[in-house]
C-alpha cells in the first residue's frame, strides 16, 4: 500500500507542502481546506495531478474540505491557520489558531489514530503542544517544525556571505520559532571548519540577527503575505525523515520533559527524526549565556501555553 500524507490547510505553506512531497515521489497526497472553500483544494490538487507525468513519478494527488480525509495517514502535516495581521495581539493570533488546531487535532485522533503530527501552524511552538495535548498521542509522535527553518535560514545568509554551496554550511539554531530563537555558532560549521574561523564575530552577529528577524524581512518585502517555500520544504524535510526512516539528527520543537532543565512545554531543540518519529533527544553542553538564551526562549512558550491552558 502507498504511503499517504496529509495536508491539512490548502493555502501557500500547505499547496507548497503537497507539491514537493508528491515531487519527490514520497507518498499519495489529500490537500485538505475547509468546508467553506470548496473547490480550491480539489482545484489546487488537480492543477498539481496534471503537472506529475511531468515529474516522472507516480503520485497522486487529491482534494478535500472534509477533515475525515486524513483516514489512512501515515502523516499529518498541519498547517492551517491565520496570519497575524496589522493591529493583531500575539493573544488573538493564539486564540484564532488555537480555535482551528483543536478541530483538526480530533479529526487526526479519531481517523488517522497511528498517525506522525508535523505542525506547522503558528505560534509553532504553542500549537505543537495544544495539538499533543488534544490527540493525547506519544509524545515522539507530535512535533513541531522550527529548527529545519530557522537553520536552513542560517544556513543561507552564512553561504551568502562566504560565497559557498548552503549544502555545504551545517547549523544548529535552538529554542522556540520567533524572536528569541537562539542560533549556536559553536555549533555551525562550513564543511568541518568552525564558522568563527571564517567570519568576523561582528558580522557574525549581524547574521545571526538577521536569521531572527528571517520571516519578518520577507513578511517586510512581500507586504501582502508571509513566507512559504523555505517553510513548506523544512516541513518536506521531516516527512521525509519520517516516512523513509532516515534517521535525521535536526533540530525539531518537540516536548521537553526536564531536559535542558525545561518542562512540558514544546521547544526547538536537537533529534534524530525517522520511522518512529522523535526517536532520540540530542541534550547539548551549551554554555551558560546559551542556557540563559534557551530558557528565556521557553519561558515565552510557557507564557503562551499558560494563557491558552485555561481554555483546555
Amino acid at each position: 500500500m502507498k504511503t499517504k500524507v496529509a495536508v491539512i490547510g490548502a493555502g501557500n505553506v500547505g499547496a507548497s507542502t503537497a507539491l514537493y512531497i508528491a515531487e519527490r515521489g514520497l507518498a499519495d497526497v489529500v490537500l485538505i481546506d475547509r468546508p467553506e472553500m470548496e473547490g480550491m483544494p480539489q482545484g489546487k490538487a488537480l492543477d498539481m495531478q496534471q503537472s506529475a507525468p511531468l515529474w516522472h513519478k507516480g503520485a497522486r494527488i487529491e482534494g478535500a474540505t472534509d477533515l475525515a480525509a486524513v483516514k489512512g495517514a501515515t502523516v499529518v502535516v498541519m498547517t492551517a491557520g491565520f496570519p497575524r495581521k496589522p493591529g493583531m495581539s500575539r493573544s488573538d493570533l493564539l486564540k484564532a489558531n488555537a480555535d482551528i488546531i483543536r478541530p483538526a487535532a480530533e479529526a487526526v485522533k479519531a481517523h488517522a489514530p497511528n498517525a506522525f503530527v508535523v505542525v506547522v501552524t503558528n505560534p509553532l511552538d504553542v500549537m505543537a503542544w495544544l495539538f499533543w495535548k488534544t490527540t493525547g498521542f506519544p509524545k515522539h509522535r507530535v512535533v513541531g517544525m522550527a529548527g529545519i527553518l530557522d537553520s536552513a535560514r542560517f544556513r543561507a545568509f552564512l553561504a551568502m556571505e562566504l560565497g559557498v554551496s548552503g549544502a555545504d554550511v551545517q547549523a544548529m539554531v535552538l529554542g522556540g520559532h520567533g524572536d528569541s530563537m537562539v542560533p549556536l555558532p559553536r555549533y555551525t560549521t562550513v564543511s568541518g571548519i568552525a564558522v568563527s574561523e571564517l567570519i568576523p564575530a561582528e558580522r557574525l552577529a549581524a547574521i545571526i540577527q538577521r536569521t531572527r528577524d528571517g520571516g519578518a524581512e520577507i513578511v517586510k518585502l512581500l507586504k501582502t503575505g508571509s513566507a512559504y517555500y523555505a517553510p513548506a520544504m523544512a516541513a518536506v524535510e521531516m516527512v521525509e525523515a519520517i516516512v523513509t526512516d532516515q534517521k535525521r539528527l535536526v533540530p525539531c520543537s518537540v516536548l521537553l520533559e526536564g531536559q535542558y532543565g525545561l518542562r512540558d512545554l514544546f521547544i526547538g531543540v536537537p533529534v534524530v527524526l525517522g520511522g518512529n518519529g522523535v526517536e532520540k533527544l540530542i541534550e547539548l553542553k551549551l554554555s551558560p549565556e546559551e542556557t540563559a538564551a534557551l530558557h528565556k526562549s521557553g519561558n515565552d512558550v510557557a507564557d503562551m501555553i499558560a494563557e491558552l491552558a485555561v481554555g483546555v
